[in-house]
């Protein structure tokens, strides 16, 4: 979870307490009329300061998600290719060929008859394709694997520091809310007592 200070809350000028890779942390406000004097602004400019801030949270967790999705798509077409590899290096020297049907365009297969290979074809990306020995490509593979689960954990703990940080805001905004409706009643209360 993440950690927060009331002692200094956000600022509207975007000076924020810490963050986690370009995400800023939102702060919890236990006393709202302390907050509103750390800030300078009345509760309404703070209320859509908090707004805008939760919209940025959400512009963030669509990017991270989008992110997300890339990766657990790319993460088992990485293990399907080292799968493959490792099926051309168990079949080498065997004298035994390979049928395989494979994807030539989108729709579109082919058979294949493969004999004894000591080298694969990997798409790069970008329209670029190398060839490598089967040593390599499993090698270059399992790194890039390893990237790609890397790169998913951290994604999956940016969610969670996001996620955590549009809580905090959105009880930040219940709060200032709530805190204003109060005092108007307090204020109403004493008005008509003192009429």
């Amino acid at each position: 979870m993440a950690t927060s200070s009331s002692s200094a809350p956000p600022q509207p000028g975007g000076a924020v307490v810490a963050e986690r890779r370009g995400i800023p942390a939102a702060s919890f406000v236990e006393d709202v009329q302390t907050y509103l004097n750390q800030l300078g602004l009345d509760v309404n400019s703070t209320l859509a300061f908090l707004q805008e801030r939760l919209q940025q949270y959400k512009v963030v967790e669509m990017k991270l998600l989008a992110q997300q999705r890339d990766l657990q798509a790319k993460i088992p077409d990485i293990e399907k290719c080292l799968d493959v590899v490792a099926t051309l290096q168990a079949k080498k020297g065997t004298g035994e060929a390979l049928l395989t049907d494979f994807e030539v365009s989108e729709g579109i297969y082919s058979r294949a008859r493969i004999e004894d290979t000591d080298s694969v074809c990997l798409w790069l990306g970008a329209n670029v394709m190398l060839e490598y020995s089967c040593e390599e490509a499993t090698s270059l593979l399992q790194k890039n694997l390893e990237n790609a689960k890397a790169s998913l954990q951290v994604l999956v703990a940016d969610l969670q520091f996001l996620r955590d940080q549009v809580t905090i805001t959105q009880v930040t905004i219940a709060r200032v809310y709530n805190w204003d409706v109060h005092q108007r009643r307090v204020r109403q209360a004493s008005a008509s007592q003192d009429s």
